[in-house]
Formats: C-alpha cells, sequence, structure tokens
C-alpha cells in the first residue's frame, strides 16, 4: 500500500481495495485462529477483546465487499494502515513470548502504542460504518434483509448498521477498558519479575 501511495499518489486510494482487499479479507478471516490459540493457551491474553478486534475487522470487511462505493474511500486506507500498524505492534511481542524470551521494551511498546491505536481503529471504523449509514439511508428500501426466524421479515439493512455502530461502541469501550487493565497488569507483574530477579 504504501508503494503505491508513494508511487501514484493520492490515485493509489481509489485501487487500494482492489489491490489488498483479497489479501486484507483472507486475513481477517485466518484471524478468527487467533481465538484457538488464546483458548488453547499458546498466547495469554483475555479473549473478548481479541474476539472484538476480529469482529469487528471482519463485519467492516464485509460490508465494504459489498458496497463497492466505498471501496475507494480514503478512509479504507487509513483503516488498512490502522489494522497493520496493530498487528506489527502485537505479533513481534508474541513472538518473543513464543520463543520464550520475552523483552521488556516490546511488551512496553505492545501494550501502550497498541492501545491508541486500537482506539483510532474503532473511531475509523465507526466513521465507515456512519458513511455506509447515511448512503444507505438515502437509497432507502434498497437494500433490505430477510429473517427467516421466528417469521419471514424483512429488515431495512440501516437498521443492521445502526446496530452495528451501537455494539462497536460498546465493544470498543469494554475493549478499551479491558486492554488498559490488561497493559496495568502485565506492566506490574513484568516490574515483580524484575524486582525479584
Amino acid at each position: 500500500m504504501t508503494a503505491r501511495f508513494l508511487s501514484f499518489g493520492e490515485d493509489a486510494q481509489a485501487g487500494t481495495f482492489y489491490f489488498v482487499g483479497v489479501m486484507m479479507s483472507a486475513c481477517q478471516l485466518l484471524s478468527l485462529l487467533e481465538l484457538f490459540h488464546i483458548a488453547d493457551g499458546f498466547e495469554e491474553c483475555r479473549l473478548f477483546p481479541r474476539f472484538m478486534q476480529i469482529m469487528q475487522r471482519n463485519v467492516l470487511l464485509l460490508l465494504l465487499i459489498s458496497l463497492e462505493e466505498f471501496q475507494s474511500k480514503p478512509i479504507v486506507c487509513v483503516q488498512f494502515y490502522l489494522w497493520n500498524i496493530l498487528g506489527l505492534l502485537r505479533y513481534p511481542h508474541e513472538l518473543f513470548c513464543l520463543i520464550g524470551t520475552p523483552y521488556f521494551k516490546m511488551l512496553w511498546v505492545h501494550q501502550t502504542l497498541s492501545i491508541p491505536v486500537y482506539l483510532l481503529s474503532a473511531v475509523t471504523e465507526g466513521i465507515s460504518i456512519s458513511h455506509m449509514l447515511l448512503y444507505l439511508s438515502e437509497s432507502e428500501g434498497m437494500d433490505s434483509v430477510q429473517l427467516k426466524v421466528p417469521a419471514s421479515k424483512y429488515i431495512n439493512s440501516p437498521y443492521i448498521l445502526m446496530g452495528w455502530l451501537l455494539l462497536l461502541v460498546l465493544g470498543s469501550s469494554l475493549t478499551l477498558i479491558l486492554l488498559l487493565k490488561e497493559r496495568k497488569e502485565n506492566l506490574e507483574s513484568w516490574d515483580k519479575k524484575l524486582k525479584t530477579d
């Protein structure tokens, strides 16, 4: 994405989703495996924050795939960059922990910088969904989803997006609180470990 942006300038935004969208979609679907890593104990972190992050990304990608009008928006480029930055902050620390040599500076970078990046990511996801909501509200009646349980009912997509936006705000707020608590616990346990050594 960076090479495209440096080569084509602002024109690169129009084709960013076409260039990296399939790879990002595949990677985000495979990120569901992270939940199994937490459940199996390969990774020591809370399940709910990771679950919310994965669900937020997958739902937004499904919305982007279904609404081609938004694939060329600048917010999509920003969103992809933020997701990649979160991965770059998380995975080196997890790799050090997995091989048994945790490194304090990586822990601090992961626990401290990923919180504001996650917050920015959640805000850009909310902005993306609100733009989609405005678009679908203007084209009222065109997009509806049929629910077959308990009876066949049609629900307009804007209502589904409003519900998801509410879940996004609530889930992101709870995730942020849990990430701050996890940061405090991890840094305190590291300090105790250093004092005993």
